[in-house]
């Protein structure tokens, strides 16, 4: 273990014995800090900047230490097991680069890798290894792409943009009928079926949808700003006038 990761140990434990509050965590009253640090890791990703990276990689890091701290003083495991673990699982996992086994491509390292983690799963569910607190649009992700590696997965991209189209076309009948069920229901088929033409034309559909927040916000901001030139507030302005500005916007881009 190098010289900075033993002290930050160390400075784990201190924390754990000498903070009221470090003292007072658990694994339960740890899951939004873990779920904000991941989040925050993705930002910096999409940031492009090493320097943002390494802060957000390091503080994830440091619940990751966190929580196996509290696991060792309840007897569960330590750092050093959890570092075992995941060797452990890597190498098994990796038969063609440790086992003297082959892999023509990624995409039959990604099979067989999916394979080898059913096979390990005491669950008898073929989607049992999506976790069921993934967000949503990721867990759709990996539920296709699960179901597509076991056969189950339509022939030809035309066909999900056929099943989009369908699906609109069931919201509109609801949305016509005024059945507020029915209407959650299609909305969510509808997206569903998004994401499997993302996952068919191997775009990752979370990365897609938070690019194109970040140019929503972009966007936004410059129709505020432009309102602001006019010397009025954004809600001073009709539809018209805002569409004109976002128009405006995306032309400067």
């Amino acid at each position: 273990m190098s010289d900075a990761l033993s002290r930050l140990v160390a400075l784990v434990e201190t924390l754990r014995r000498e903070c009221p509050w470090d003292r007072e965590q658990t694994p339960e009253t740890l899951r939004t800090y873990v779920l904000e640090e991941c989040y925050e890791v993705l930002d910096a990703i999409d940031s492009g900047s090493p320097d943002a990276l390494a802060d957000e990689l390091g503080d994830l890091l440091f619940q990751v230490l966190f929580l196996s701290r509290i696991a060792s003083e309840r007897g569960w495991f330590d750092i050093d097991a959890v570092a075992d673990r995941i060797v452990r699982k890597m190498t098994e996992r990796h038969p063609h680069v440790f086992a003297g086994g082959s892999a023509a491509d990624s995409e039959e390292v990604r099979r067989g890798w999916e394979r080898r983690k059913q096979r390990g799963s005491a669950s008898a569910d073929p989607l049992g290894s999506v976790p069921v607190s993934l967000p949503a649009l990721a867990a759709a992700y990996r539920m296709t792409s699960r179901a597509a590696d076991l056969g189950f997965d339509w022939e030809r991209d035309a066909d999900v943009a056929e099943k989009i189209e369908e699906e609109l076309a069931e919201w509109r009948e609801a949305e016509r009928a005024g059945d507020r069920e029915s209407e959650e229901k299609e909305i969510g088929d509808l997206l569903f079926s998004i994401v499997n033409l993302a996952r068919r034309r191997d775009v990752d559909p979370e990365g897609a949808l938070r690019r194109a927040q970040s140019r929503f916000r972009s966007r936004f901001a410059r129709v505020a700003s432009k309102a602001r030139e006019s010397g009025r507030e954004i809600g001073d302005f009709d539809a018209a006038a805002l569409d004109r500005f976002w128009e405006e916007a995306k032309a400067e881009e």
